[in-house]
């Protein structure tokens, strides 16, 4: 045989070993993805699924802070919706000056200021306010207006409607007893829908001044002597 022709046979003859070792690589590069892909499969589904969990948590926090600021009665929607006794007019502003920018609680204001009480509202860190409307001033009988011509027991009445403390509706729902800046006890309590304190209604509650939390009534409540 001749030389050329020998050689051809042996490139011919390992032909066979060649494909044969390619395919084993293949293989093993086939098996070696299959198995790095699985893990990061996996890792990614488990990424989508919690995904939707920490976004649902999220979206919890607004909802809570707005049921928390959220007010209550029915005479809220007489509240001005824009300017100083509007709910964000009446924000910025200490709690007297606010009532006499209300237009519910003008009364209340005057009263107030009659017995040299407005410095001393105004300047009080963190109160609340239960606060008699308008029509509450103009229901009291003969009795009740003679009690308050004396400035004292003006000022120990209206004295009666105010508590350390910003109390929030989920507070007086749960019927706390109170003591007032005049020193007598006040009863929380929620009947249905209503917020009450001792005998009077809240007809708008949880306003928010810059130094108190407010809740106008329809009564002017009256300490026990």
């Amino acid at each position: 045989m001749r030389p050329s022709d020998s050689s051809r046979a042996r490139r011919v003859a390992a032909m066979p070993l060649v494909a044969a070792a390619l395919a084993v690589t293949a293989a093993a590069c086939g098996s070696a993805a299959s198995s790095s892909g699985s893990p990061a499969a996996a890792a990614s589904a488990t990424s989508s699924s919690a995904a939707p969990a920490t976004s649902a948590s999220a979206a919890a926090s607004p909802s809570e802070s707005m049921n928390e600021a959220a007010t209550i009665g029915n005479d809220c929607g007489m509240i001005p919706a824009s300017g100083m006794g509007s709910m964000h007019g009446m924000s910025m502003d200490p709690v007297v000056v606010a009532a006499s920018h209300d237009p519910l609680t003008t009364t209340l204001a005057a009263e107030i200021k009659k017995a040299d009480l407005t410095g001393a509202l105004d300047s009080a860190k963190d109160i609340t306010v239960f606060a008699p409307d308008n029509a509450a001033f103009a229901k009291l009988s003969a009795h009740d207006m003679s009690m308050m011509s004396g400035m004292a027991e003006l000022g120990k009445i209206l004295k009666y409607h105010v508590v350390s403390g910003r109390v929030t509706p989920a507070e007086l729902a749960h019927g706390m007893t109170l003591t007032s800046l005049e020193g007598s006890p006040l009863k929380t309590a929620k009947m249905g829908s209503v917020y009450e304190v001792n005998n009077a209604a809240v007809t708008c509650g949880n306003l928010h001044t810059a130094n108190a939390t407010v809740y106008i009534i329809n009564t002017v409540l009256m300490p026990m002597h």
